[in-house]
């Protein structure tokens, strides 16, 4: 890779997040599809904001309610701190295997994406054990000073598109490229292979065009991994997807492959991005934060408490009761499905539901990364590039301010990843080190 590529997005995926932008903010205005107007209430809102916040309705109710599901599926919305948390830790109870939603459907194994999200032990384990080395702390140090290049990279980019523009939207050209690039540089995913990458993955997640659509974008992801990962396995290259093959030999085949790669990408690129352009709108209103940030504070309790307040990834997988159980005090039934919002969770009353930036709470407070054996495996991956990139921004513009009123942003409408669809910001007079 050149080193304008390193740093950079190429022109063509420019061209594709801004395409996949407007094709998603377009149908903002539209009435709920088939698929969304077929849920109830309570799960609908869920997926919904007032501004940052949730809406009241989801924090307003009993935090375990009876819902009723499409094919009659009997499930229940989990949004207690304390709920919620205990039905994620219980993997002996709740199983995440997607095969229960398949055996429902009636849809075929093309549709499952594998990987750890949507498997239980022994497979989890098996899977998570593999991957997991990668992604620890010690092991992601070493990658530091690459995700450092890459958020400085994409600061000279931003400046540069200042000098020709002069408001600069901040997630074209910095919340969506600086994790997109630290994850493709760490799966080692050819060039040639990123941007239609990105596309399939905006297409996967724009609940816009129907049931038929939306099931079909995952078809064409899950077999474009699949032939991708299959070269790579032929001729592996230094990235982690070159190791895991060579290291696990028959262990892991083609199918579990590309899953822990799905998982990798969809677990750390939309998030990460929404985090990142989320955090700066939340920043940039925050002056005290910010010079805090400018003067070299650590920034590990600013970016777990932005985590807890935002919940991008506004609801966990959901869960299939193996037996009859409690949540909390209300009773499950087996085969029953539990939907858990993390944002309510985070949000819950009984312990404090506001954004505190002064006296962040402690990282092990919020579920943002969900909680037990399915706990985002790559959450420290998501915490180096958020506690790199924050700071870094501020300091090299730190009049950095919205082109915007706070109310005329555009929040990602009904998605299961929150976000901003646009942050045009000014930058001001960039700081030299």
């Amino acid at each position: 890779m050149t080193t304008m590529g390193a740093n950079r997005l190429p022109t063509a995926l420019r061209a594709g997040v801004l395409r996949a932008a407007v094709r998603v903010g377009s149908r903002g205005g539209r009435t709920p599809h088939r698929l969304l107007g077929s849920l109830p209430a309570d799960v609908v809102a869920t997926l919904e904001r007032d501004g940052l916040d949730p809406v009241t309705r989801l924090l307003s109710g009993a935090p375990v309610r009876r819902i009723r599901l499409p094919l009659g599926v009997r499930g229940w919305l989990v949004t207690g701190y304390d709920e919620v948390r205990a039905v994620l830790a219980d993997g002996a109870t709740f199983s995440n295997d997607f095969g229960h939603l398949l055996g429902r459907t009636g849809a075929g194994r093309e549709l499952d994406p594998g990987g750890l999200g949507f498997s239980d032990p022994p497979h989890h384990t098996r899977l998570r054990r593999l991957l997991a080395p990668e992604l620890t702390p010690r092991r992601l140090a070493l990658r530091s000073g690459r995700i450092a290049e890459i958020v400085s990279g994409q600061l000279d980019h931003l400046e540069g598109q200042a000098r020709r523009h002069e408001a600069v939207d901040l997630v074209q050209h910095f919340a969506q490229p600086v994790p997109w690039l630290a994850i493709c540089d760490l799966l080692g995913i050819p060039d040639a292979d990123r941007a239609a990458l990105l596309e399939l993955g905006r297409e996967r997640f724009d609940l816009g065009g129907g049931v038929v659509a939306s099931l079909g974008a995952v078809t064409d992801w899950v077999r474009f991994l699949r032939a991708m990962v299959t070269r790579m396995r032929a001729a592996p290259g230094p990235g982690l997807i070159g190791r895991l093959s060579a290291a696990s030999g028959d262990e892991l085949d083609d199918v579990e492959l590309a899953g822990l790669v799905d998982g990798m990408i969809v677990g750390g690129l939309e998030t990460t991005a929404s985090m990142l352009a989320l955090g700066a709108v939340v920043l940039v209103q925050d002056e005290q934060v910010s010079a805090s940030l400018r003067r070299g504070q650590p920034p590990r309790p600013y970016v777990d408490e932005l985590l807890r307040h935002l919940s991008v990834v506004q609801v966990a997988f959901p869960r299939f009761a193996r037996t009859d159980t409690l949540v909390g005090e209300t009773s499950v039934r087996a085969g029953d499905v539990v939907v858990c919002s993390l944002l309510a969770a985070n949000r819950d009353a009984r312990r404090g539901d506001g954004l505190d930036l002064v006296e962040p709470a402690p990282s092990s407070a919020h579920l943002a990364f969900g909680h037990g054996l399915h706990r985002c495996v790559g959450a420290e991956l998501a915490r180096l590039e958020l506690e790199t990139a924050l700071p870094a921004l501020v300091q090299r513009f730190p009049h950095l301010r919205l082109a915007v009123a706070p109310e005329d942003l555009v929040f990602r409408a009904r998605s299961v990843v929150f976000g901003v669809q646009e942050l045009p910001v000014l930058l001001g007079s960039p700081v030299r080190r």
